[in-house]
């Protein structure tokens, strides 16, 4: 029986705009020609910054036999020095590329092997990249942009390698263009050339030896390394050190090593600049004296190489006191270092422990689920809200033996359960532009007695409650994610942006020890207002006095839809018994209405449309109000009283008209949105 393949996954990834890479070469093949991608164009829409008027300084498109005789794909094995920046800001892809050629496992999973210049070619090269959630696999040909007969972007040290401007050349167009690269964080790339989380760690926050261990133990699980100096201001970006490093500039840390001399040891740490020069000049540097000291033997065991390629060792003490900031990504989210990490370098890495994943993708709606921050109460609560239920704590089994010395210092610590949460914005950098939003998400405790399990809380809840767990601050980057331990039990992830109404779709994974249970809340809940004795007397005498042909100021497709709302027998009219409750319920709505009709413009918003539903006994999460807007809104801006009142009438049908209704304590009934 033949196993199938989830999309998505790496063995089977979402083609890039239904590009089918085997497709394509076969055709390519069979008709003798090379290919030519019309999605991404040899033109200035795929460079997307503006034509520089100097015509010496023309962009070509060329091929790359068209650009060196000898070209070829992989010259011998892939290495960090295959990758060096050209004139694009994108040292944050060049670094997280660098370190992805230190683990063959990871490369080839964005690098398809069997690529080649000369066997079966046709001008056609695919790369696969994850995009949260997925792995999606990227078409391009190999015309590439050049400027007085080099590379005008990414090249290779010997200038006939072509994998890495191919690879550069992908990642463009899976953006939008070579323009939408200018500038980024280093955990992007690293996140997308592996599907792990990425993790920034403050180089102050360790001693040198135990950094060093961490960083060492950190490569060894497969884990992608880089680190930055943060320039003050915009002025010092790409300024350049006396000790020869330059700032606001990813580096990529491809080893560690303990290197023997006469006086002992020294403990290195093997850094790139994805220029592929201008390298360190310090100790420890390729010409510094104090190789002087190290044997033959020991230089040719780490490859000491006194060349300008860019890559050079620096001890862990200067690293910690030139480096602010490490860049961490690990497939396996295992915290990167604990305080009680052993200093003895020689002590085994800490194994690997297993993790589940749950994830969603999510919108954040203007207007309806686009709630903003908690210093918009009215509408914070209608973000995205996900249920998130922690069942049990984690294994003590699986603890490293210095997680159970803490833990049995903390006795409650070890009862509680293991949880890394991150929110990513998704598709905001486009063409020549990048448009990250301020985003944040918090972790609130839920007692669901007297609460229905999986419909979305109101804003009682969150202005009665304090999260137990967030990302902190709100950031403008595509990425904000927080390890946190929590009792099992209930809990709601609420999604946001900082200020309301802007729109724009996200990614939301939770990784834990011992397995959750990720689900959005949503669903309807409903209850009919009693019809009160003074309204009864009231309609009583209404209906006796007008009753017959008689207009209530009201369209007349509204009043369609209340007799429509009631048991009528097929009749266009109403009994007295029937008019009863429909008129109680109109001076219900009516005095609703008044209320959450806050600027008294006769008009209500969205969020004044949710809040005004939950008073009236329906409560619908954002996806439902975002239909009802649709179909009672007309697409105005705006609902006016008979849409309202129309909105609930038809709400109400339908819960009377479902099958698949549950009663809840309080006498609500819930529906789901199918």
């Amino acid at each position: 029986m033949e196993t199938q393949v989830a999309t998505g996954s790496i063995a089977n990834p979402v083609q890039f705009r239904g590009q089918d890479y085997v497709a394509l070469l076969d055709a390519c093949i069979k008709s003798g020609s090379l290919f030519s991608d019309s999605t991404f164009a040899p033109d200035q829409s795929s460079i997307g910054m503006p034509t520089d008027p100097d015509p010496k300084k023309e962009i070509k498109w060329l091929r790359p036999k068209e650009i060196s005789a000898n070209a070829v794909f992989v010259e011998d094995t892939t290495c960090t020095t295959d990758i060096c920046q050209g004139q694009l800001g994108d040292c944050w892809l060049l670094a997280a590329l660098s370190c992805l050629t230190m683990h063959p496992n990871l490369f080839v999973k964005v690098v398809p092997p069997n690529q080649s210049l000369t066997e079966s070619y046709a001008g056609i090269f695919h790369f696969t990249f994850w995009q949260y959630g997925e792995w999606v696999e990227v078409v391009v040909d190999d015309r590439l942009p050049v400027r007085g007969g080099r590379l005008l972007f990414s090249y290779s040290c010997t200038r006939n390698e072509y994998w890495s401007a191919l690879v550069e050349k992908a990642y463009a167009k899976l953006i939008g263009s070579y323009g939408s690269l200018k500038g980024g964080n280093i955990s992007e790339a690293m996140e997308d050339f592996t599907g792990g989380i990425a993790y920034s760690l403050p180089v102050s926050s360790r001693t040198p030896r135990i950094m060093w261990k961490a960083l060492s133990d950190a490569l060894s699980r497969g884990s992608l390394l880089s680190c930055f100096i943060q320039a003050s201001n915009y002025l010092e970006i790409g300024t350049v050190t006396a000790e020869g490093l330059v700032k606001g500039h990813a580096y990529a840390i491809t080893d560690t090593d303990t290197v023997k001399k006469s006086a002992g040891e020294a403990l290195l740490l093997r850094l790139r600049n994805p220029w592929g020069f201008v390298e360190y000049s310090g100790p420890w540097s390729d010409k510094s004296k104090d190789w002087d000291d190290v044997n033959a033997a020991e230089k040719k065991r780490i490859e000491l190489k006194n060349s300008e390629d860019g890559e050079f060792w620096i001890s862990a003490e200067d690293f910690s006191k030139l480096f602010g900031t490490v860049e961490l990504c690990s497939v396996d989210p295992d915290p990167i270092v604990d305080e009680d990490t052993p200093t003895d370098p020689d002590s085994p890495a800490a194994p690997i422990s297993s993790w589940s994943l749950s994830s969603h993708k999510g919108s954040w709606v203007s207007g309806s689920t686009a709630g903003g921050s908690c210093t918009y109460p009215r509408s914070f609560w209608k973000n995205p809200q996900f249920q998130l239920v922690l069942a049990e704590h984690d294994d003590d089994h699986a603890m490293t033996p210095e997680e159970k010395k803490v833990a049995e210092n903390q006795k409650e610590k070890a009862k509680q359960c293991t949880v890394l949460v991150e929110l990513l914005q998704k598709n905001r950098r486009k063409k020549d532009k990048v448009n990250f939003l301020h985003i944040a998400f918090h972790i609130y405790k839920v007692r669901e007695e007297g609460r229905l399990q999986g419909l979305c809380l109101d804003q009682s809840f969150f202005s009665s409650q304090q999260p137990v767990g967030s990302s902190g601050k709100y950031q403008p980057l595509r990425a904000v994610w927080r390890e946190v331990r929590l009792d099992p039990g209930n809990y709601v992830i609420l999604a946001s942006t900082y200020s309301p109404n802007q729109p724009a779709e996200f990614f939301l994974r939770v990784y834990s020890k011992t397995g959750n249970n990720l689900g959005y809340r949503r669903g309807w809940v409903m209850s009919m207002p009693p019809v009160l004795p003074e309204d009864r007397k009231r309609v009583q005498k209404t209906f006796d006095e007008m009753a017959g042909p008689k207009d209530y100021q009201l369209p007349l497709e509204t009043c369609r839809q209340l007799i429509f709302g009631e048991d009528t027998g097929g009749r266009s009219s109403l009994t007295r018994e029937q008019t009863e409750p429909v008129l109680a319920s109109l001076r219900s709505l009516q005095s609703i209405f008044f209320k959450f009709d806050q600027d008294s413009s006769g008009t209500m918003s969205p969020f004044e449309l949710s809040l005004a539903l939950q008073a009236a006994g329906v409560q619908c999460d954002g996806q439902v109000i975002q239909l009802l807007w649709e179909r009672f809104g007309s697409g105005e801006p705006h609902l006016p009283f008979h849409g309202f009142v129309a909105c609930v009438t038809r709400l109400r049908k339908l819960f009377g008209m479902s099958t698949h209704t549950q009663r809840t304590q309080r006498g609500e009934l819930s529906i789901t949105l199918s």
